[in-house]
């Protein structure tokens, strides 16, 4: 249930990487061709370091981190120019272009502020239909006096400094402890409900799932962590993620659901969990489906492909083991309903549950 309204909102100013961008990943992917050179492997471990930081902060970090010999303006000068070269390769993470459009369509003001200068956002934006178009305002770290967290720069910090309502988005996982500030905490994009601070609501959730764009993960099943069966009874034929970081990059933690080819034993209704469980707290993020049928045996090694065409919720902790179950179980129902739904039934027949190559499309 939407709790109470604390104002109603006039305007909306978002944050641009992590939040609209998934420039996370690919700034990652450059690091690693820069570090290379240097026999150096980004390994990740400065990213919640350089979350939020200018270009020279970022250098700094990573510079003295990584004992690299080269002064912080070169190290700019070089990653940037990789990086800007990949611009056209940055996808929207999920929930951008759909908060976009709908606040545009119902003539909601938006403003984009960013840690990056006014060039580099508009290089960024420039790649995404009808972005630029959308702002009323943008605003880039090089056209105000101080940044982050003050309020010249919108930040969780810096917006609650300036009388604002805030809801955070952490681009890293396990970091909603570093939000606390915020008015509220969402996964993704995906989990924000607009009519929580007077904003219209989007009219697109269908019978509790949110529909997608399908999207693809295939291979052998592999032996999981030994909780499913075990713990839970819930028998999920889990997926190596090897080889699938970038589309576990683009989608994020949460429960998901959609249809299930097994090589040799046909086509199945699916409910599947991507991320790091919280109640177990995973070390690292895993896929996890649930073929919802009676199988007599199992199938490991066994080629499995998935056709994922909607998203329930975000992962989320729960109080007791019983209570997981018990919200495994509604996903479950909730996947079943809508996947008789003509919007979701078709994808049944998709080709790529049918063929036996490991690789997604």
């Amino acid at each position: 249930m939407a709790q109470p309204l604390k104002k109603l909102m006039s305007c909306v100013i978002l944050d641009l990487d992590g939040t609209l961008l998934n420039t996370d990943g690919m700034f990652s992917e450059v690091l690693k061709t820069f570090l290379v050179k240097y026999g150096k492997e980004w390994d990740g471990r400065e990213k919640h370091k350089i979350v939020g930081k200018t270009p020279l902060e970022e250098a700094a970090i990573i510079v003295e981190d990584y004992g690299l010999p080269c002064a912080k303006h070169e190290f700019v000068n070089e990653v940037y120019s990789m990086f800007s070269d990949h611009l056209c390769k940055v996808k929207a993470l999920p929930g951008a272009n759909r908060l976009i459009k709908h606040l545009s369509c119902h003539g909601v003001p938006m403003a984009l502020a960013s840690n990056s200068h006014r060039a580099t956002i508009e290089s960024k934006i420039s790649y995404q239909h009808g972005w630029n178009e959308s702002f009323s305002v943008i605003v880039g770290s090089d056209e105000v006096r101080t940044g982050k967290p003050s309020p010249d720069m919108i930040g969780v910090v810096a917006g609650k400094a300036a009388g604002m309502e805030v809801v955070a988005v952490p681009s890293l996982p396990k970091q909603t402890h570093r939000y606390t500030a915020a008015d509220e905490v969402i996964n993704s994009l995906l989990d924000l409900r607009p009519e929580k601070w007077g904003l219209p609501p989007f009219q697109d959730w269908i019978e509790g799932t949110l529909p997608s764009e399908p999207w693809y993960i295939g291979g052998p099943v592999v032996k999981g962590l030994g909780r499913g069966s075990k713990v839970l009874g819930i028998p999920t034929a889990n997926l190596s993620t090897e080889g699938y970081s970038d589309v576990l990059s683009e989608h994020p933690s949460g429960v998901y659901f959609g249809w299930a080819g097994l090589s040799t034993r046909g086509v199945y209704k699916m409910v599947m969990s991507i991320g790091w469980n919280p109640y177990f707290d995973n070390a690292e993020k895993t896929i996890e489906p649930w073929l919802l049928h009676e199988f007599d045996e199992d199938f490991y090694d066994e080629e499995l492909h998935l056709v994922i065409v909607g998203y329930i919720r975000p992962e989320a902790n729960f109080p007791s083991l019983e209570t997981l179950i018990a919200k495994i179980h509604e996903d479950r129902k909730v996947a079943e309903r809508a996947l008789d739904l003509p919007l979701y039934s078709k994808y049944r027949d998709d080709p790529y549950l049918k063929i036996t190559s490991s690789k997604g499309q």
